[in-house]
């Protein structure tokens, strides 16, 4: 009972510190619904709990690699490809990790030595895909080009102002490496603000543009979805 106990309370935990750390991302939907899993994930363990008949030893740790297994693949596509995300896949992988090596050493009395390198081999490999994970996710933290993307979405939705608006998004989005990712965020940021009339600030955004080469730096594709985003929103 004390360890089912304990696997709830590592879900709810990860599932609090998913949430919490998916309000400070550029696409929080993406843990939150981790989250929502994790949470349901605690709530079927805790039935589990209640029932006179008892549960499977191995249904705590089945459930935690089956959600970290599904969500590592799907966090690992957000950071690597979209790169939209960067807290699913760690998070996933420390579930997929400790459901994972619970699974291997409850079967390691009964295994023999072949078996037991195996386990620990493949447990070796969990332990390492999830250093990697942190590190690209929690270390190396959100690209430049998400919030860029982010930025771009939250002028379509009319949201321009405001801690979670365009605004805000592109003044997070610099990347030292890929120059034209900045480029991209100041002309974002110039039209945005001669939209909303803050000269001041226009000529601010306008001067940094030109030293990262001008509006021929910035494509013209990108500058017609900002035009195109802000001729759908009110004025400011």
């Amino acid at each position: 009972m004390i360890e089912m106990f304990l696997w709830i309370a590592l879900l709810l935990v990860l599932g609090s510190y998913c949430y919490y750390l998916s309000r400070l991302q550029p696409f929080p939907e993406k843990g939150s619904r981790f989250s929502v899993f994790l949470f349901t994930g605690a709530l079927i363990l805790w039935i589990a709990s209640t029932s006179p008949e008892g549960s499977g030893e191995d249904l705590p740790a089945s459930i935690s690699v089956f959600l970290g297994g599904v969500f590592i693949v799907f966090g690992i596509r957000d950071m690597s490809l979209t790169k939209t995300d960067v807290i699913v896949a760690p998070l996933a992988g420390v579930l997929f990790c400790i459901g994972g090596i619970s699974l291997l050493s409850s079967r390691w009395e009964v295994a023999d030595q072949a078996e037991q390198i195996g386990s620990f081999l493949l447990a070796s490999t969990m332990v390492t895909l999830e250093l990697y994970l942190a590190f690209r996710g929690l270390v190396i933290g959100v690209p430049g080009i998400a919030w860029s993307k982010s930025g771009l979405r939250q002028i379509h939705r009319g949201l321009i102002q405001g801690p979670n608006g365009a605004v805000a998004h592109f003044e997070r989005s610099w990347d030292m490496e890929d120059q034209w990712i900045n480029s991209m965020s100041y002309a974002a940021l110039v039209l945005i603000h001669r939209h909303s009339n803050n000269h001041e600030k226009e000529k601010e955004c306008l001067v940094e543009l030109e030293k990262l080469g001008g509006w021929e730096s910035v494509d013209s594709s990108w500058i017609e979805a900002i035009e195109r985003g802000l001729s759908d929103s009110e004025p400011i």
